[in-house]
């Protein structure tokens, strides 16, 4: 008989002992959880930065916010335009966050450039454009150099048909006249006050449709389907503006596109710039005509 309450006590002490370890484990289980869920909210960010400056840049960083946002929902992005020299000039005051530019910050600042952090994030292509009534489809450098200086005001003068140049620019501030007159001018100045003026891609574009005997330059992001339906894309010293003649240094009227920081990148800034060069915004970054670095067989000067 006191064998048989042994073992009953034996028995309920095994039963307690058992359950309390499960309970253990159930505890334990719920802290990893715990702790998981602790990882996964540290490794996304929260807060809000303001982008702005290039417009060439300014589609990508525009439609980068979306796939951004889905991994950082807490997170805030705002992206303006204004050009390059307005974006750097604007992130070295402390005015924005990320200040989006075609050139280096050296070129278009003094001292307020030893602030700045690059990050290049891509390479962006341009091509010389033209309204659809002008029948040349390629022209030389020294070509477009008479034109923007104002020596030839024909496009007879260059192979096409009687019609008047009538030249589009961008402002000093833009980063992709700055590569214009870099990669393409060979540093010559174009005729003060020829032509018209457009302050940003998007103006030129529609000006483009609208200008009789129109030449000027565009960012290869702007070149949708669509847009080349209303304009023409020329060829620079006969070479095409493609990503396999850009890539391989075959064309050389591009840039790098650079995210400026005031000091180092932080919290969402550094954050935002990571996802613009990540895995998963590549798609993105070709779709829109950009070129991952990671493509790139040269080094650009």
């Amino acid at each position: 008989m006191k064998s048989k309450k042994l073992k009953v006590v034996v028995s309920a002490l095994l039963v307690t002992l058992v359950a309390g370890a499960f309970v253990g484990c159930g505890s334990s289980n719920n802290n990893t959880a715990s702790n998981d869920t602790k990882k996964a909210e540290t490794t996304a960010v929260s807060g809000s930065i303001t982008v702005a400056g290039s417009t060439a840049l300014q589609p990508l960083a525009e439609q980068a916010v979306e796939g951004f946002k889905k991994k950082n929902p807490d997170a805030s992005v705002t992206v303006q335009g204004g050009g390059s020299g307005t974006g750097l000039t604007q992130v070295s005051q402390g005015a924005i966050d990320i200040g989006n530019s075609d050139v280096t910050a050296e070129s278009k600042l003094k001292d307020q450039a030893k602030q700045l952090q690059d990050h290049k994030v891509c390479v962006i292509g341009f091509a010389m454009v033209t309204s659809k009534d002008v029948t040349v489809k390629s022209l030389t450098k020294e070509q477009i150099q008479k034109i923007f200086t104002g020596e030839v005001t024909n496009w007879k003068d260059v192979g096409g048909n009687d019609l008047p140049i009538n030249v589009i620019n961008r402002p000093a501030s833009s980063g992709t006249r700055a590569t214009f007159i870099s990669t393409v001018m060979g540093s010559k100045t174009e005729k003060e006050g020829l032509g018209t003026t457009q302050d940003s891609s998007g103006a030129v574009k529609t000006a483009m449709m609208n200008t009789k005997g129109a030449i000027s330059y565009l960012a290869m992001s702007y070149l949708t389907s669509d847009v080349v339906k209303d304009i023409n894309v020329l060829q620079l010293d006969s070479v095409e503006a493609n990503k396999a003649n850009i890539t391989s240094g075959k064309y050389g009227f591009c840039s790098y596109e650079h995210m400026y920081t005031k000091g180092e990148a932080k919290d969402v800034s550094k954050a935002f710039i990571d996802y613009i060069m990540s895995a998963d915004n590549k798609a993105l970054v070709e779709k829109l005509g950009y070129i991952p670095m990671a493509d790139m067989k040269v080094e650009l000067k």
